[in-house]
């Protein structure tokens, strides 16, 4: 047959070449007149006319267009008319870039007149490289192997950088690179505050770090890592002889505490690439946390800005382009997301004016500053929000306060408080029956935050409730200290080894370095429980135990010691590591008698303990007896 017969189903649509769209991007050469059109570059231009007139004669415009056919299925609906005040904003135009609250930084194209931008101060931020060589807890007479990393750091007044303390704790070597340069700047450690951080346990550790940075020029470039684990926060001076580091870089200036719900900007140089980076949130919670077990109470803020692995130690920027604190930790959890750590800009302000004001002392060791740091109130206290507890400490109806659990035998609080006094008020401000005090408006804070604002040496005014009694005391501040510290600042671990036996101090890095990241699980009980309820009993007392003990024909039937703590020679009590290598070294008796925990005694003889200690060290390529600390 010769008939064509038209197939079945939809007829097919003849693209007319006047209409045809390529969405993606359509190439015109230089010859083409044609005009180029693609989605990058619609804007919607808002009319001055009526938009309801506007509507409709678009309406009646595309049902009687010549080409209009009928739609199958639903109709299409129209959208409903608009006054201008709802009328959405117009879409940016190709070539402009985000504003500056929401993360933008450099701008390209056109900047319509008239429009403030802020943008934060990019050029300040720094790279910091940094060679570690960690001292070795366990075998504490050598150290690691060294690693690099790299994390952030700003600029800030007085030609100082600030960074994290764990991207330069136990530096070999520290380096820092402006943005946009190709020139590493060798950089000098100030001064270091121990003080907070949060690390893998959910406490809260921070350190600061002054660097003084002067001119090289490097040939070498260093692997880009960051530790796995952060362990401070610091603040870094610099001061620099050549003056090519400084040129086009301008501090950066602090603003305020935020708010809640305020836009913050977070910038560095995290992993992922090797130019600077920008992530943007808002602030979610302010409060104390507590720091180091414990042992510190300091305001700190939460943000859902992403902060990832080398964006330690940069600047945290608000709206304004003022820095409101520094980025040090994001919370990995799989409960969680989108929780990052900064430390506000109070905090910062207090570690950079208790440099100034203070000072701090030198190492001999190293030419390395630490600050004083925070002071604490030297007490344990308990809420007092049962009422039947309130009547049997006879708190009238309209007292508040908290209950006095534990003095520190060593503060100089110890002097006037007591257990089961009440604590009704700090500098003037009372407080509340869980231990909160106004902050700001609708806002309450732990009164730890009031013990803070305070610098060490300085006197605060506290009034407790005592036998029925409202009693005045003006006290002064100081430090706290734990019996296992939280951190050695910088030192070389304290060892001593006689007959095989290796003594040792018990910290939280030696814990971590013997039971590994979860140490608060694996550790003995024992050890536990001096780490988080023991107060040392004297201002120089030290936890001492016996690490391991190298295996010699001497120590026969010693060589399952491990970790075990040291409570007396001789007889007499152990209060450190220095006094119990004195005893041993000045021992003249026929014995060397060591009483240990769990009943344990050790008993050597003194002349063969000390002739067979030179063949002991010399087996294990130990350079000397004791640590440097302990000759001097």
């Amino acid at each position: 047959m010769s008939e064509h017969k038209r197939k079945r189903g939809r007829k097919p649509k003849i693209p007319d070449a006047e209409k045809t769209l390529d969405l993606p991007s359509i190439a015109a050469s230089a010859d083409d007149d044609d005009v180029v059109f693609s989605v990058s570059n619609v804007e919607i231009i808002p009319t001055t006319t009526n938009p309801s007139i506007s509507s409709a004669a678009a309406t009646t415009t595309n049902n009687h267009h010549p080409d209009h056919r009928p739609r199958r299925g639903r109709p299409r609906k129209h959208p409903k008319h608009e006054t201008p005040e709802e009328k959405p904003p117009p879409l940016p135009r190709a070539g402009h870039c985000r504003p500056a609250e929401n993360g933008g930084a450099d701008f390209a194209g056109d900047v319509e007149p008239g429009v403030a931008r802020v943008v934060p101060a990019m050029d300040a931020v720094v790279k910091v490289f940094c060679v570690h060589t960690e001292p070795n807890f366990s075998l504490p007479w050598q150290r690691k192997r060294q690693y690099s990393s790299s994390s952030s750091g700003f600029a800030i007044g007085g030609r100082r950088v600030l960074t994290n303390a764990h991207s330069v704790e136990h530096y070999t070597q520290v380096k820092l690179k402006k943005r946009g340069s190709d020139t590493k700047y060798l950089a000098t450690v100030l001064a270091i505050g121990t003080e907070c951080d949060i690390g893998n346990s959910g406490y809260m550790y921070i350190q600061y770090v002054m660097v003084q940075v002067g001119y090289v020029d490097l040939s070498i470039e260093f692997l880009l890592l960051n530790s796995s684990f952060v362990l401070g926060d610091v603040a870094a001076m610099l001061t620099v002889e050549d003056d090519e580091f400084w040129e086009g870089v301008l501090p950066v200036e602090f603003g305020e505490l935020p708010a809640l719900q305020d836009a913050v900007t977070v910038v560095g140089y995290p992993i992922g690439g090797d130019t600077i980076s920008v992530t943007s949130g808002v602030v979610s919670r302010i409060e104390i946390l507590s720091y180091v077990h414990g042992s510190t109470e300091l305001l700190g803020l939460q943000i859902d800005a992403a902060i990832n692995s080398g964006n330690s130690g940069g600047p945290a920027f608000n709206d304004k382009g003022k820095c409101v604190g520094i980025a040090f930790q994001s919370l990995k959890h799989e409960d969680v997301e989108n929780i990052g750590y900064v430390i506000p800009t109070p905090v910062i302000m207090h570690f950079i004016q208790d440099y100034e004001k203070n000072g701090a002392y030198t190492e001999s060791y190293r030419l390395l500053l630490y600050v004083i740091g925070f002071p604490l109130l030297g007490v344990e206290w308990q809420k007092m929000e049962n009422p039947d507890l309130r009547v049997a400490m006879s708190m009238k109806a309209d007292q508040k306060g908290v209950r006095i659990r534990r003095v520190d035998p060593t503060a100089p609080e110890s002097e006037v408080l007591k257990p089961s006094d009440i604590i009704l008020s700090f500098d003037g401000i009372d407080i509340a029956n869980d231990g909160t005090v106004p902050f700001r408006h609708g806002e309450r804070i732990g009164f730890s935050y009031l013990v803070s604002q305070k610098y060490t040496g300085d006197s605060a005014a506290v009034k407790v409730l005592r036998d029925s009694k409202i009693l005045n005391f003006n006290i002064t501040l100081a430090t706290h200290r734990r019996l296992i510290p939280s951190h050695n600042k910088g030192r070389p671990p304290s060892y001593y080894i006689i007959a095989g036996f290796v003594f040792s101090t018990v910290s939280v890095p030696y814990l971590r370095s013997e039971y590994g990241k979860d140490y608060e699980y694996e550790a003995p009980v024992k050890l536990l429980d001096k780490l988080l309820y023991s107060m040392p009993q004297l201002p120089d007392e030290q936890l001492v135990v016996v690490s391991q003990v190298l295996v010699a024909d001497i120590n026969i039937g010693y060589e399952e010691i491990v970790n075990t703590q040291v409570l007396a020679f001789n007889g007499n009590p152990v209060k450190n590591l220095k006094s119990l290598a004195n005893m041993v070294e000045n021992c003249d008796d026929e014995f060397l008698k060591f009483d240990l925990e769990y009943d344990q005694v050790v008993v050597l003889r003194t002349k063969t303990s000390k002739a067979a200690t030179l063949d002991i060290l010399a087996t294990h390529c130990i350079p000397s007896a004791m640590s440097d600390d302990l000759k001097n």
